[in-house]
């Protein structure tokens, strides 16, 4: 395995921020929240993509097996992006989502390069809807070939239980939800968050 040397965890925060990331920091895998109740929710209330990936419920190891995968890590890269409210409320949230996974892929690929063969990247959103919408179905879960964007997208951390309000809490941000305009005519701001683990 590579050297964890300062420089290398600052070359990948750079890269991130370069991406488009409003933020990046590294943190320890210690401060990861996993909640089974987190990852309930993707089946009640159900989500709308359930069940259409291979890299959404119930087709990932969860939280058990997300767990498990950490015993392996002791530090990750969390970022964000800041967006104002009525995009991530509107149809040009996919936009964002595919920048996010897009990001996160790239974070990892570079996290390879560097000597850490085993950089896992999470995300938010389903690669379904954010990649292939307007396919029937996911290509892996048909039997039809492999995924269509294996360097793009990346695994739901939601299908995981990570609680992502702890992971940007962890990262020093305070986690913003999209809302509506409140009549005061300043757009809110929401942001979306990935995680990489990197060694």
């Amino acid at each position: 395995m590579a050297n964890p040397d300062s420089a290398g965890l600052k070359a990948l925060i750079q890269y991130a921020k370069r991406s488009g990331a409003t933020g990046a920091a590294v943190i320890s895998t210690a401060d990861i929240v996993v909640e089974e109740a987190l990852a309930a929710m993707c089946r009640e209330p159900r989500c709308p993509s359930y069940g259409l990936s291979k890299r959404c419920p119930p087709h990932v190891s969860g939280p058990s097996g997300f767990r498990k995968k950490l015993e392996n890590f002791t530090r990750a890269l969390v970022f964000k992006i800041d967006v104002p409210s009525e995009i991530l409320l509107s149809s040009e949230r996919l936009e964002i989502f595919q920048l996010l996974h897009e990001i996160a892929a790239g974070v990892e690929q570079s996290a390879v390069r560097m000597g850490f063969e085993n950089a896992r990247a999470y995300t938010g959103g389903s690669c379904k809807e954010i990649f292939c919408g307007d396919f029937a179905e996911c290509a892996v879960l048909s039997g039809e070939g492999n995924c269509r964007n294996p360097q793009s997208a990346r695994p739901s951390m939601s299908g995981f239980g990570i609680n992502v309000s702890k992971l940007m809490e962890a990262a020093g941000w305070t986690m913003s939800i999209a809302a509506c305009d409140d009549g005061s005519n300043r757009s809110k701001m929401g942001n979306v968050c990935g995680l990489v683990l990197i060694f």
